[in-house]
């Protein structure tokens, strides 16, 4: 925490890390891939910690995605943060990783935790390194609890004249909907009521305001397609105790997950498609591409559309989620030919062909699936020394 006028405080704010989450979608390479950028992330944070001239972070709770990781996975995110010796890290348990008996931060202790990480276990006022501000952490014990776990921060003690900081993980009532059977909802007038300069909260994975004095920061590195404002970090200044803070977003993840939905109905549609996708990122092979593509294309550009979209910008990308579903085929003349004039194939080509195009709907796409493989290999072997095309 750096103060940069009497009783003033700056710091950065983050959460929901959840080291250790498995991206079952992809394969094992990019999965592991994404696991490390979770690490990084706390890395890129510690720069900024520096670069700012901050010394505190304050960790919103979920640093780990689940209770049952290896020792090994635990460790890491203690080992990223003992890179950053001049910053002091403060972390609660979340709803993926409460403070249970015999659990998880039970293990994270005995692994032997760096100075400069405070792992908040109890609901206590905790005074900060600068010693004008206090933190009120309130660690979760259960992944669904049933009352608000920040009541406590409206009674807490602390000196006069202190900045007042909170540190929660849980929803707000009626933040993005109704409250009821939410668990750890937390009151949107918290903030307010236990007269904090600044809520630190976690659990949205992307970057919120509820209100002046209350803020998600979001998960640093992106995890699903559809987050808004994920992959950043808050820096906050508070420059009296019950001044309205300054928050600043500052960018921190390193893969950006985007959403796209295009209609082609041929070759030039595929390539203005391909060049769109290409251009959209200054390094493809950070992005995650969730594609959803409609319309029609003949044999002919639907084996271009595989070379272009399903091999050359696959292989650009980290990764491709690809919707086709919608992309019929409209199977010409000339189609058919190009898999065979005459004989028992051309017939086999245009029965698949009018089940395209008119077969019962559960056929449909077992023909298209047919017609395509068939023309490809009519392809491939019209390429063939010696084989009559």
């Amino acid at each position: 925490m750096v103060r940069s006028g009497e009783h003033s405080v700056r710091l950065i704010h983050t959460a929901d890390w959840q080291i250790g989450k498995v991206f079952r979608f992809v394969d094992e390479v990019t999965m592991h891939v994404l696991q490390e950028a979770r690490l990084d992330a706390i890395a890129t944070i510690g720069r900024l910690a520096m670069q700012h001239g901050v010394g505190v972070v304050l960790v919103a709770g979920d640093i780990y995605d689940k209770e049952t990781l290896s020792n090994h996975t635990l460790a890491q995110p203690l080992e990223r943060m003992r890179a950053w010796p001049r910053v002091n890290w403060h972390m609660i348990p979340g709803n993926h990783d409460p403070h249970r008996p015999n659990g998880v931060w039970e293990r994270v202790l005995s692994l032997g935790v760096p100075d400069n990480v405070h792992v908040q276990l109890s609901p206590a006022p905790y005074r900060l390194e600068d010693g004008f501000a206090y933190l009120l952490p309130a660690p979760l014990r259960l992944s669904r609890g049933l009352g608000d776990p920040t009541l406590w921060m409206d009674t807490a003690p602390t000196p006069d004249g202190a900045i007042r900081i909170g540190l929660a993980h849980g929803s707000i009532a009626d933040f993005g909907g109704s409250s009821g059977g939410q668990p750890n909802v937390i009151s949107p007038l918290r903030a307010a009521d236990a007269e904090l300069a600044y809520l630190a909260l976690g659990d949205w994975h992307g970057c919120r305001q509820v209100n002046q004095r209350s803020w998600y920061a979001g998960t640093p590195e992106p995890d699903q397609f559809g987050q808004v404002d994920s992959g950043q970090a808050l820096l906050v200044t508070i420059d009296a105790p019950r001044a309205t803070p300054t928050i600043k977003s500052l960018q921190v993840g390193r893969y950006r997950w985007r959403q796209e939905q295009a209609t082609v109905h041929g070759q030039a549609d595929v390539d203005r498609l391909v060049a769109r996708l290409r251009n959209a990122d200054d390094e493809p092979s950070r992005a995650l591409l969730d594609l959803k593509v409609d319309g029609t294309l003949s044999l002919a550009d639907r084996e271009h559309f595989e070379r272009m979209i399903n091999q050359s910008l696959r292989a650009a990308l980290c990764h491709l989620r690809l919707d086709d579903q919608q992309l019929l085929l409209t199977p010409s003349l000339d189609d058919l030919d190009g898999i065979a004039r005459h004989g028992v194939i051309r017939a086999a080509a245009e029965r698949l062909k009018a089940l395209v195009e008119a077969g019962p709907e559960d056929q449909r796409p077992i023909a298209e699936l047919a017609l395509v493989k068939l023309y490809l290999e009519s392809r491939k072997l019209g390429a063939m020394p010696g084989i009559p095309t």
